[in-house]
């Protein structure tokens, strides 16, 4: 699963570059120009990380970053500055602010891979260890091997993907078209009813006898892996 990177950045030139360079270190990115598209796109798209600018139109980065961290679909997600302001004092308002790193531009695009890795390894720890839990379900990402309790899961391709995004954000709701999103990728076009088909596998295959139903279905909003019902 590629993470998804907002970039909130109104340099055209370095939203080229940046995009050239972490799509190319496996990254998807989404892209805003100014404060308030960035509010709303970070709601709609829940990024795993947000790369921000301090100086930005209409609202300041601060401002962004300040809200993102009042907002409870928002309140989680890394946050990483980017500004020209290198004083001291600057870095202190930008990590005070509710930044989780800062960095002070010109960077090099290598050094800034390896900050967001390390952010996101903080950010989520289960996938520093290769391995994702949720009540009794566990994946190992190395071995590429899925348990419930005590027995073995088997899953096609497709279902473990779909399966690791729930994982990796348990309790969110997510449409099925931002499941296409994260799970089929943005450049593949493939029908919204598709992601039914699949989640009924995924059940199928997680669910046996009288095992609770860990996929919960909201009914026109999509799909969250949560505590449900028993089957």
């Amino acid at each position: 699963m590629k993470p998804l990177i907002l970039l909130v950045e109104d340099e055209a030139a370095l939203v080229t570059l940046l995009r050239y360079n972490l799509e190319r270190e496996g990254f998807r990115l989404a892209d805003a120009r100014d404060g308030e598209e960035a509010l709303v796109l970070a709601k709609e798209e829940r990024p795993d990380l947000v790369l921000l600018d301090w100086m930005l139109p209409l609202m300041s980065g601060l401002e962004v970053c300040r809200q993102l961290r009042r907002a409870p679909e928002t309140r989680d997600v890394p946050i990483i500055i980017l500004t020209a302001r290198g004083e001291e004092a600057d870095k202190v308002r930008g990590l005070d602010s509710g930044a989780d790193d800062y960095i002070t531009k010109p960077f090099s695009p290598a050094e800034l891979v390896a900050r967001m890795r390390a952010v996101l390894r903080r950010a989520q720890p289960a996938l520093a260890n290769e391995t994702l839990q949720f009540d009794d379900l566990e994946m190992d990402l190395a071995a590429h091997r899925v348990r419930r309790g005590p027995r073995d899961v088997h899953l096609g391709p497709t279902e473990f993907r779909l399966l690791r995004y729930l994982m990796q954000h348990p309790g969110r709701v997510f449409s099925r078209e931002q499941l296409l999103d994260a799970v089929w990728g943005r450049d593949v076009y493939v029908e919204p009813r598709t992601v039914d088909v699949h989640i009924r596998r995924l059940r199928k295959a997680l669910n046996i006898d009288d095992e609770a139903d860990l996929i919960r279905t909201v009914r026109s909003a999509g799909y969250a892996l949560d505590r449900a019902q028993a089957a």
